[in-house]
């Protein structure tokens, strides 16, 4: 029961708690904002002081609501900010839409003050808008990492839970917030208490910045046979220049018939199919998430002309690429 807590002693590192200031934009997710949330409640429950503080602010100042219907009422409107405090960005769908002129100029203006800045899930959009994170490696939810490859080529991006670069961070959404919290936790005030604090969160594998966001790729698809995830790794990592079968089946050493009878038996369907099927699947993330031409992302994605690209999306997802960006269309912020 959390009214029994067990307590860590700890001592303070300076006379006041340290300040997490959370800016909510438009639709953002509200996982992983209470998860960071609650990790510094956690964490001064269990050392019985004031530790950490925090606040809620966005665009307007009134309320902010998430992804999922909930209203959150802010505590300011973009207003300025100490230099002690910690700046959480809270991201979520349509992030191109939430990041405004307002937003980016606010952000910039604290960010030459030299405050510690970070996003949260989709957020890390946001900080590369504003040109904060240029040569800094930096991570974002799985489902985005397309089209922000595609975007921001000076940004080094990983597959990572979580990163800190310098006074920069970004996780990757959902609870890697927890693990992004447990770092600054266990950082200020030992693993004992981050330790504590997970353990009171039923949150048994702690991961740090080395952690892979997504899957194995076993895992992922259902299927552990070895040879099949290889080449299913090869085939996503190598989307713009497809590889035919035969080499891949050749790169696994196999033969190319094996490979067939590999993706009929575990996947039912052949490996040219599954990856035409990758293939549209990050077609379709770059037309709803970027504002890149249909011809662009044609190429991005393997096919050599616009007529085969329609003519395969469209027998996939039984609309065109145009009718696809018409109603998805990405919106670019200055």
């Amino acid at each position: 029961m959390e009214d029994t807590l067990p307590s860590v002693d700890v001592a303070p590192l300076t006379s006041k708690p340290r300040r997490f200031v959370f800016v909510l934009l438009p639709n953002f997710t509200l996982l992983s904002f209470a998860s960071a949330l609650d990790s510094l409640r956690l964490a001064n429950q269990m050392a019985g002081k004031e530790l950490y503080s925090w606040t809620l602010i966005g665009e307007g100042g009134q309320t902010m609501r998430c992804s999922s219907g909930v209203e959150m009422n802010l505590d300011d409107d973009l207003c300025e900010l100490s230099r002690d405090d910690t700046v959480l960005i809270c991201g979520g769908l349509n992030i191109q839409d939430a990041v405004t002129r307002k937003l980016l100029s606010w952000m910039r203006r604290e960010a030459r003050r030299g405050l510690m800045m970070g996003g949260l899930c989709t957020a890390t959009y946001a900080l590369a808008r504003a040109g904060l994170i240029s040569e800094k490696r930096a991570t974002i939810h799985w489902e985005n990492q397309d089209s922000f490859a595609e975007e921001f080529h000076d940004v080094h991006l990983t597959k990572r839970v979580f990163v800190i670069d310098g006074n920069r961070f970004s996780t990757a959404g959902g609870t890697s917030s927890i693990d992004l919290m447990l770092h600054f936790i266990a950082a200020d005030y030992g693993q004992e208490l981050a330790n504590g604090v997970a353990d009171q969160q039923i949150y048994s594998s702690i991961r740090t910045d080395k952690d892979a966001q997504r899957l194995s790729t076993p895992t992922r698809i259902g299927v552990r046979h070895p040879k099949l995830a290889q080449v299913i790794q090869k085939m996503e990592a190598n989307i713009e220049d497809p590889i035919s079968p035969a080499v891949l089946a050749s790169q696994v050493g196999m033969s190319t018939r094996q490979l067939e009878r590999l993706f009929r038996r575990y996947l039912n369907r052949s490996p040219k199919r599954y990856y035409m099927e990758l293939r549209l699947q990050k077609a379709r993330n770059l037309l709803m998430q970027t504002d890149m031409s249909v011809i662009n992302v044609a190429l991005a994605c393997g096919f050599a002309s616009p007529s085969h690209f329609s003519k395969c999306y469209r027998a996939h997802y039984d609309t065109t690429p145009y009718r696809e960006r018409g109603s998805h269309g990405a919106k670019p912020v200055s």
